[in-house]
């Protein structure tokens, strides 16, 4: 009868120490999202985890098209809190005329909650994102710009070029902004005025600086120029290539060759995006000397938000120098 006490109490006391054994086990294996493998009252929920990561669930992206359109929405969207500003394309793109959507690009723009592109004509894969991405909210930076056209009476997207321009695209952009994300009307209306009041002050520099110039007739690389031309006073006679990276036909290099010796025109700005090539070409049949006019359409990646303002103090130097 002992024997068989004892044998029971042993029994029960393995028993014991395997269920502990057993608990011990579990509690080591407990899946990432149960409440055993956290801080006491913290359960590791999705939303926690895109926290860890992006600092906030509630961050806004907006997404830009390319270089300049981006210095402009940094300038706008500074300081305001869970708002993010990226570019779309790389910032060595340049003009937009040709460019192609890439897999990455409908990538980022499927992640963002605002896209902001010039208009006018520039992105002409607007449509493609239009239709792929419905939901997409649009702000247009040259909405209701009046634009110069060309001889054929095709429309000139570039805007931003002259500052007046830049300007009124980013009164548009912070307009707009501020109808799609009201919460934060207020700062970027002030950034914007903060900023406008940094290009006014340039164009009036500009102004005074080129009013005095003797020469007034130039060739400009491609046509990026005709609102900055009509902005300092400044009479385009020739423009070297009409679509950029391809280079003018010999019946075309001997038209402009002719305009250029007819008038006596003594300046031809090539632009640093592109091969000066042809320019130089055109110069040494002509004796005209090259210079290089920025139309701000590339810069770093991590461009500083007076990016637009330095480049223009350096268009500035070469005027003055070229036009004197």
């Amino acid at each position: 009868m002992l024997r068989k006490s004892l044998f029971i109490k042993f029994s029960l006391i393995l028993l014991a120490v395997a269920l502990f054994f057993s608990a011990c086990a579990r509690q080591e294996n407990a899946p990432q999202g149960s409440l055993d493998n956290n801080r006491e009252g913290e359960v590791q929920t999705p939303s926690n985890k895109d926290r860890d990561k992006a600092g906030t669930v509630d961050e806004k992206l907006i997404v830009t098209s390319f270089y300049p359109i981006y210095v402009f929405t940094v300038n706008i969207a500074k300081d305001v809190p869970n708002v993010k500003v990226v570019n779309l394309t790389e910032p060595q793109t340049g003009c937009l005329h040709d460019y192609q959507l890439l897999p990455s690009d409908l990538k980022t723009l499927s992640k963002a909650d605002i896209f902001v592109y010039n208009g006018a004509g520039l992105e002409s894969f607007l449509d493609k994102v239009i239709e792929q991405l419905p939901g997409l909210k649009l702000v247009e930076a040259s909405k209701d710009i009046p634009l110069l056209k060309d001889e054929n009476g095709e429309e000139n997207p570039h805007v931003w070029v002259s500052i007046s321009g830049a300007i009124e695209e980013v009164r548009n952009i912070a307009d707009q902004l501020s109808s799609l994300d009201p919460e934060n009307k207020e700062l970027y209306m002030a950034n914007s005025s903060e900023y406008i009041k940094k290009l006014e002050a340039l164009k009036e520099k500009m102004t005074n600086s080129l009013k005095d110039i003797k020469t007034r007739d130039i060739v400009t690389f491609h046509e990026a120029f005709p609102y900055f031309a009509q902005e300092f006073d400044l009479n385009i006679v020739a423009v070297v290539e009409r679509e950029p990276g391809t280079e003018p036909s010999a019946g075309e290099l001997r038209e402009i060759i002719e305009d250029i010796n007819t008038r006596g025109t003594r300046v031809i700005f090539a632009e640093p995006q592109y091969s000066p090539r042809a320019a130089e070409s055109i110069a040494a049949q002509t004796n005209a000397k090259v210079y290089f006019l920025d139309p701000v359409a590339t810069g770093p990646k991590d461009a500083p938000a007076d990016s637009y303002e330095k480049a223009m103090e350096e268009n500035l130097k070469v005027l003055v120098e070229a036009l004197k």
